[in-house]
C-alpha cells in the first residue's frame, strides 16, 4: 500500500505549489515563474537522486527506457505549448474543461494499455463523478462578441494539451521500468526544463528574468521544491502502482489548493464549486479504496 500513500503525498505537495506559486507570481511573468520552479525541481530532482544512490546507475539506463522518459518529459512540454496557445485564441471557460480531460484520459488508457480492469465498474463511475465534479468546479463566465464567428483553433490546441498531459504518466510508466524513480524523475525533469526556456527564449522574456522581485523568488523557489516533492511521490507511485488509481488520487491536489487558498487568501467557494469538489473527493476515494 505504500504507492497508496505516495500517491495522496503527491497530492498534497502539489496542492501547496500552487498556494506558494500564486504568491510568487502578483508581478512576475508566468512563463517566466514556471521556468524558475522548473530549476528548483531539478536541483531537488538530482539532490535526491545522489542521497538515494541512484544517481550512479544512470549508465546502466536501458535505450528503451531512456527514449520514454524523454518522450514523458517532451509530452509535459507539448502539453504546457497548446493550453497555452489554447488560452491565447480561446476562452477560459472552455480550453479548461478540455484540458482537464487528460486525467480522464489517463485512467482509461491505463485500464487498455495496462489491463488494469480490477473493479473495473467502480473504476469508471469513479471517473465520471471526478468529470463531473472537474466541470462544476470551473465557474461559467460570460463571453463577449457572442455574434461574432468563433475560431475553433482553439479546440485542437486544447485537446492537444489534454491528450499531451494524459501521455506524460503512461509514457512515465513505461519509461521508469527498471529506473529507480528518483533517478527518472530527475531526467525527466531535465527535459522539462529545456522545454520551459526554450518557451520563455521564443517569447523575448529571458531580458525579465533579472528583473524578479527577491521575494516572489523565495516563493517560487519554495514552489519548485514542493514541486519536486510531489513529482517524486508521483512517479513512485505509478511506478509501484496502478496509473488509473494514483492520476485520480493526485487530483485531491484540487482539495488541498482550496483548503490553503481559503486559509491564505479567504477564498471561499461558491455552491456550485462546493457539490463540484465533494464530487471530486467521493470518486477519487472510491477509486482509492475498491482499486
Amino acid at each position: 500500500m505504500s504507492w497508496v500513500v505516495a500517491a495522496f503525498a503527491s497530492a498534497f505537495f502539489a496542492g501547496i505549489t500552487s498556494i506558494l506559486a500564486k504568491c510568487g507570481i502578483k508581478h512576475t511573468d508566468s512563463d517566466i515563474a514556471t521556468a524558475i520552479r522548473t530549476c528548483m525541481v531539478l536541483i531537488f530532482a538530482w539532490a535526491m537522486a545522489g542521497v538515494s544512490g541512484s544517481a550512479g546507475t544512470i549508465g546502466s539506463i536501458a535505450p528503451k527506457s531512456w527514449l520514454f522518459l524523454v518522450l514523458s518529459g517532451l509530452a509535459t512540454g507539448a502539453s504546457w505549448i497548446c493550453y497555452f496557445k489554447a488560452l491565447s485564441i480561446g476562452n477560459v471557460n472552455k480550453v479548461v474543461p478540455v484540458d482537464k480531460m487528460s486525467t480522464v484520459l489517463a485512467a482509461l488508457t491505463a485500464i487498455v494499455l495496462f489491463g488494469e480492469t480490477s473493479n473495473l465498474a467502480v473504476k469508471l463511475i469513479g471517473t465520471a463523478a471526478i468529470t463531473l465534479g472537474t466541470f462544476l468546479m470551473i465557474e461559467k463566465r460570460q463571453s463577449a462578441g457572442v455574434g461574432q464567428k468563433q475560431d475553433l483553433t482553439w479546440l485542437v490546441y486544447a485537446i492537444g494539451a489534454a491528450v499531451f498531459a494524459a501521455l506524460t504518466s503512461i509514457l512515465a510508466k513505461v519509461g521508469i521500468e527498471g529506473v529507480e524513480s528518483n533517478l527518472a524523475t530527475a531526467i525527466r525533469t531535465c527535459v522539462v526544463l529545456a522545454m520551459a526556456w526554450a518557451i520563455v527564449a521564443a517569447k523575448g522574456k529571458l531580458e525579465q528574468v533579472a528583473c524578479v522581485d527577491r521575494h516572489e523568488l523565495a516563493f517560487l523557489a519554495a514552489s519548485g521544491i514542493a514541486t519536486g516533492a510531489s513529482w517524486l511521490f508521483y512517479y513512485y507511485a505509478i511506478a509501484a502502482g496502478q496509473v488509473s488509481v494514483v492520476v485520480q488520487i493526485d487530483k485531491l491536489s484540487i482539495l488541498v489548493s482550496v483548503l490553503f487558498a481559503r486559509l491564505t487568501f479567504n477564498e471561499k467557494l461558491s455552491r456550485r464549486s462546493g457539490i463540484g469538489l465533494a464530487l471530486i473527493v467521493l470518486g477519487t476515494a472510491a477509486l482509492a479504496i475498491w482499486k
